[in-house]
């Protein structure tokens, strides 16, 4: 395999079927996010490093789309397969390079495995349309067909599951894919490319690049050859690749920033719902798009939730992410700065401090990015906390007098991703859906989107989507075949 796992990792790009070390002595430190330890080095690609992966990924696309789609699946299915064997190996360097604990890092192999085996099952469902002709002796056929390369940018919250639900079914459609792995957590989409080595993939139909999103996804982003990008990350990022890809009219799909409100009536199963915002808010130290970020509660039981948010939150196991607490570091320093300035701010401006949990810097924490739980209560939506994405264990609280006015400020944002709803009233429950703006909704649950699913965003949250028939569809184009035989 040409990828080794074990620490120290001095990895290399794949791009053809080869191996490659990129130019001599460009490499970026990877780093640990519990100790700030150098866990090992990855090229410093440039854009003649993606321009030949994309290349390379075009010469194979043929002759894979050529392949019979269950052929396909099963090729993703045996990949599935060794990912499996190999889970507690993944799981590790998961947790070294991102920093979650390592029982939610087995989660996240889990998940890689789901959306390779969910897009496998889509090898017989590649369909298309016979339309009715207004001539005689003709037919109109509704053909898909691949795009052919897809560029997937993946961020570091998710390294390896989120490579997975973009990989899994491009594969499976008939396209090729070049992946370029995230500077800060590189190490795992390197890992599942080299095990779908093992699995038969031929040379050239996944390719990694590493490197700087500026100029490496740049490249491939607006080489002629790519045909469709796929991409999770920022709002500011997503903007980036937008213009980069107009040139080139190329076809996108972006899952962006989300701003979830979290929303409690007073009919709610408090414990429930408690539960329910604790996990919603600190799974993964926050890092994640669906993440409760913000709380909406009904005034008659607005104390009682946040008496019981408040413990649940002080009580949470911070610690080193090997030894599977509750909460492990955050990715970054610069996301700890970038955390402390949103919350400085909106303590400035007036908001209640209910539980200060801020930077962890002595002891066991002198060394890594820690993040304690922090809660705040605010008036209104008029905060920082309340309109920019945290990405973090902090939670704001605003209490509201009834569910229009929870609907009202839940919508008072440019994002669009996912939300939350906590009430019994049969009422309230058909609104939800047709009132409350976004692509995802929870209901009387946690967070979690299923593999069969469709997870997408609305507005300034991104285009497109992934997971289950819709997401599958999105990487397959349709063509129109006007059939006359007289």
């Amino acid at each position: 395999m040409g990828f080794d796992a074990s620490l120290p990792v001095t990895a290399q790009m794949l791009i053809g079927g080869q191996w490659v070390a990129g130019r001599p002595g460009a490499v970026i430190e990877v780093e640990n996010p519990a100790d700030e330890s150098v866990i090992g080095t990855i090229p410093d690609g440039t854009a003649e490093d993606a321009a030949r992966a994309v290349e390379a990924a075009r010469r194979a696309q043929a002759t894979w789309a050529a392949r019979p789609a269950i052929e396909r699946g099963r090729a993703v299915r045996r990949l599935a397969a060794l990912v499996s064997e190999r889970s507690e190996e993944l799981a590790g360097l998961i947790t070294r390079e991102q920093g979650k604990p390592i029982g939610q890092a087995r989660g996240e192999v889990g998940a890689v495995i789901g959306f390779f085996e969910q897009a496998a099952s889509h090898a017989h469902r590649i369909e298309g349309d016979i339309v009715t002709s207004d001539n005689p002796d003709e037919e109109i056929q509704i053909r898909r067909h691949p795009h052919g390369v897809v560029v997937g940018l993946t961020a570091w919250n998710y390294p390896a599951a989120l490579a997975a639900r973009k990989i899994g079914p491009a594969l499976v459609a008939g396209n090729t894919f070049v992946l370029l792995a995230h500077e800060i957590t590189p190490f795992s989409g390197l890992f599942i490319a080299a095990l779908a080595e093992e699995a038969g993939i031929p040379a050239g139909v996944i390719n990694v690049v590493t490197g700087r999103g500026p100029v490496v996804g740049q490249a491939l982003v607006e080489h002629p050859d790519t045909g469709l990008i796929t991409m999770t990350g920022s709002n500011r990022a997503g903007r980036e690749i937008f213009r980069a890809a107009a040139e080139g009219m190329k076809v996108l799909r972006l899952e962006l920033g989300g701003k979830a409100p979290f929303i409690v009536m007073e009919d709610a199963d408090i414990d429930r719902a408690v539960a329910a915002a604790v996990t919603a808010r600190y799974t993964n130290c926050g890092q994640i798009c669906t993440c409760n970020e913000r709380m909406y509660l009904h005034r008659d039981i607005a104390d009682q939730f946040l008496e019981k948010f408040v413990a649940a939150s002080r009580a949470l196991r911070i610690g080193d992410p090997m030894g599977d607490p509750d909460m492990g570091p955050k990715v970054s320093g610069p996301e700890v700065d970038k955390i402390k300035s949103i919350v400085d701010a909106a303590v400035a401006q007036g908001a209640e401090v209910l539980l200060e949990g801020g930077p962890l810097t002595e002891g066991e924490y002198a060394k890594g990015h820690w993040y304690a739980p922090t809660v705040l209560e605010l008036k209104d939506n008029a905060s920082p906390v309340i309109a920019q994405e945290v990405f973090g264990p902090v939670v704001p609280a605003v209490r509201v007098a009834d569910f229009d006015t929870a609907l009202h400020l839940a919508n008072d944002t440019d994002y669009g991703l996912s939300a939350y709803v906590f009430t019994q009233d049969h009422r309230r429950l058909m609104q939800t859906p047709y009132r409350l703006n976004f692509g995802e909704i929870y209901v009387n649950r946690a967070n979690g989107e299923q593999f069969q699913a469709f997870h997408n965003g609305w507005n300034h949250s991104g285009l497109g989507g992934e997971d289950g028939k819709y997401g599958f569809d999105g990487y397959l184009r349709k063509q129109t075949l006007y059939m006359n035989w007289g």
